[in-house]
């Protein structure tokens, strides 16, 4: 029988802890499945919450911090610290598993040595409301190369994955080693690239994974003003995995390229679409042109740029009224270039 570790670190969490306990040890059938709930100096009743919890079952042990530690810290803790399981989860307290996610985990890692981490598809929800039907009785394995799948990532220039869907081999969590504390916003991200630079990548198809709570506090929330330090971890994220895992990588440098340009077209596209939606005033337009020169030297070469360079002459004021006019005039434009590419293919 495989074990898994699940370790779920708390922090002002404590009214969703019994509900995220519950999904990792009544939901997980034939597992040996234990639990470390981390409070981390929660100024809340959060620590009492999870004594209570560990009292009545003796799969879950606690640690409370006396002094908050930084939810990095409290990863690390113990996910490096703590875990011996088989595999490895970790699932914030305000989310919870799927019935039997840990199973169809486990039984892929089983299955596929080669693979390193698994994950799969997530269900959001919105705290207060029901369950969304969650699918759990046919699914697949899928595994990826790790070098194809990190090559995606670099291509995409996002995370695809929300987090609490994740199970790792533990043997390979402490080889490649904890999250990096100079990425509070996007270590996720690099941790998953950083497995993948190690061992290939497991997915379970056909079946949903885990639950995540959309409650307002949720801290991969982003607004406005949080888009451009959302793309600066981005790019630290991606620039850490080329610096820490460069050797294992095919073409580092064509990685480099590929990711930066994605980023830089993502800066620009929102600092152009602050002029459609009026919003000049709230989105950092002129940090985000400056980000996309930090990632791409000639990046006034993009469409992206164009469009925006455009909209600049155009003005802030009338640009919202505009943008239909502009919008139907671009399309005009493709199609007449679509036109004449077909007509220089044929020689006329």
């Amino acid at each position: 029988m495989s074990s898994v570790s699940v370790v779920i670190p708390c922090y002002k969490y404590g009214h969703f802890l019994a509900d995220c306990v519950s999904s990792v040890l009544e939901e997980q059938q034939g597992l040996d499945v234990r639990v470390l709930i981390i409070d981390d100096a929660s100024p809340d009743d959060s620590a009492a919450v999870a004594r209570k919890l560990a009292a009545a079952d003796p799969r879950i042990e606690v640690r409370v911090h006396e002094r908050n530690a930084g939810h990095i810290a409290t990863y690390n803790e113990g996910l490096l610290e703590w875990a011996d399981g088989d595999y490895v989860a970790l699932l914030s307290a305000d989310d919870r598993l799927v019935p039997g996610a840990l199973v169809r985990a486990a039984a892929l890692l089983d299955a596929h040595p080669e693979a390193g981490f698994v994950y799969g598809r997530p269900l959001r929800f919105t705290h207060g409301g029901p369950l969304p039907a969650a699918r759990t009785r046919d699914f697949g394995q899928v595994v990826y190369p790790g070098q194809w799948w990190l090559e995606r990532r670099f291509r995409e220039g996002t995370g695809c994955i929300t987090s609490p869907e994740v199970v790792v081999r533990t043997s390979l969590q402490r080889q490649v080693g904890g999250y990096d504390p100079k990425l509070p916003h996007a270590g996720d991200i690099e941790m998953w690239m950083r497995l993948a630079a190690h061992a290939d990548v497991g997915y379970v198809s056909g079946a949903d994974q885990a639950y995540y709570r959309v409650h307002g506090n949720n801290m991969s929330t982003v607004d406005f003003g949080g888009q451009l330090d959302d793309l600066r971890q981005r790019k630290l994220a991606y620039d850490a995995v080329l610096d820490k895992c460069g050797d294992r990588l095919a073409d580092p440098q064509r990685l480099a390229l590929t990711v930066h340009t994605r980023l830089a077209r993502f800066a620009l596209r929102r600092a152009y679409r602050a002029y459609d939606r009026g919003r000049t005033g709230v989105v950092p337009v002129e940090e985000l042109v400056e980000f996309a020169r930090e990632c791409l030297p000639g990046f006034e070469a993009l469409p992206e740029f164009r469009a925006l360079r455009l909209r600049r002459r155009i003005g802030a004021r009338a640009m919202p009224y505009l943008q239909p006019l502009v919008l139907s005039a671009v399309a005009e434009r493709g199609r007449e270039w679509l036109w004449w590419r077909s007509w220089k293919r044929r020689g006329l």
